[in-house]
């Protein structure tokens, strides 16, 4: 009988911790005149980069879903190019994973981690080792979208606030503000920083910086004349990318909605009973990364089963939606957007289904 997915999820993230000490110290047995001048510290990231190796591996296998896992390695693979490794590294990293899973792992198992690592290794070969910025080209609002991140990267926040704020008063729709500067500008800091062109507190100061911003539109977006519809919009685990989950609550905000954005990191728990207590029109849950699907999974499950909620349509979205467009459905919710313009779409449409 063969092993289920979910039990091959369960046991390589029980053992995560094992199989990769197992790998980085095979590793630096085959290279250690490479990986020794790291030191303890390069010791403990190599870790910690293997057992994300295997959370992207376990949850890409559980959801029957190959491209969160070669999209994870693509990543990686730009990350590692950037930061001057080894074009060997990360096939090697595969190699070894392969051989360690083979001996630690039943046969029935290991068959489900091959067919994702053969997968990964063939993919590498065609994957690029950098990634073309999102901003260059004839866009919507291109000028404002690279004049606004110069500003950012320069540490010029209140230069950037004036430059949204004086858009918005020439008639700049908000709506464009959040699509085509915004989204785009937060995917290029995440884009920059994976090339290693920016460090993670320039990306933490952009990100903060853009969200003051935003909170200084809410004049326009608050004063949209309510329709009497109500969502509640969440992120799952320790997300630190929750910049997007917000711009879908305030979209449906400016469509006229009451929302309640919980932000990232609430409880299963305190979820519930704020469903139980405003029992919205829609619930919006996002995730950008993959191995928090589980946590979603759990709330949506939660919310299925609960007599009281459980006619509340679900809408998801986040990287690993956009990645496989059929995981919403995996993960047991109603619909998925794309992005926030989208999830008005969908989200009105399940309300009126």
């Amino acid at each position: 009988m063969n092993a289920s997915r979910e039990e091959f999820k369960n046991t390589l993230q029980n053992q995560k911790a094992e199989i990769a000490k197992e790998i980085v110290d095979r590793q630096y047995s085959r290279a250690r005149e490479r990986w020794e001048p790291y030191g303890d510290t390069g010791y403990q990231k190599s870790l910690r980069d293997i057992q994300y190796h295997l959370e992207y591996l376990s949850q890409a296998a559980a959801s029957s879903s190959p491209g969160l896992f070669l999209d994870y390695i693509s990543w990686v693979k730009v990350l590692f190019a950037r930061l001057d490794f080894s074009p060997s590294v990360l096939p090697t990293t595969l190699q070894l994973t392969r051989q360690v899973l083979e001996e630690k792992l039943a046969p029935e198992m290991f068959s489900i981690a091959k067919t994702y690592l053969d997968s990964a290794e063939d993919h590498l070969e065609h994957s690029p080792e950098s990634l073309g910025s999102e901003l260059e080209g004839e866009r919507p609002l291109g000028d404002l979208s690279r004049t606004y991140l110069d500003l950012l990267l320069k540490g010029q926040r209140a230069q950037a606030s004036e430059l949204i704020l004086d858009s918005v008063a020439e008639g700049v729709p908000v709506k464009d503000i959040y699509l085509h500067v915004f989204q785009r500008t937060q995917h290029e800091v995440g884009r920059l920083w994976q090339m290693n062109e920016i460090s993670v507190a320039h990306e933490h100061y952009c990100t903060a910086a853009t969200q003051l911003i935003m909170s200084q539109l809410y004049p326009q977006i608050l004063s949209t004349e309510k329709t009497g519809r109500q969502m509640i919009m969440t992120c799952v685990g320790d997300e630190l990318h929750e910049l997007g989950a917000r711009m879908v609550a305030d979209f449906f905000e400016m469509e006229g909605w009451d929302t309640y954005y919980l932000g990232a990191n609430t409880p299963l728990n305190d979820i519930l009973s704020t469903l139980e207590e405003k029992h919205p029109d829609l619930l919006g849950i996002s995730t950008t990364i993959t191995y928090h699907l589980d946590k979603m999974g759990d709330v949506i499950q939660a919310v299925n089963e609960s007599p009281d909620l459980s006619q509340i349509p679900i809408l998801v979205g986040g990287r690993p939606f956009n990645i496989d467009p059929g995981l919403w459905q995996k993960v047991g919710a109603d619909g998925q957007a794309a992005d926030a313009q989208e999830a008005i779409r969908v989200g009105s449409d399940l309300v009126l289904r």
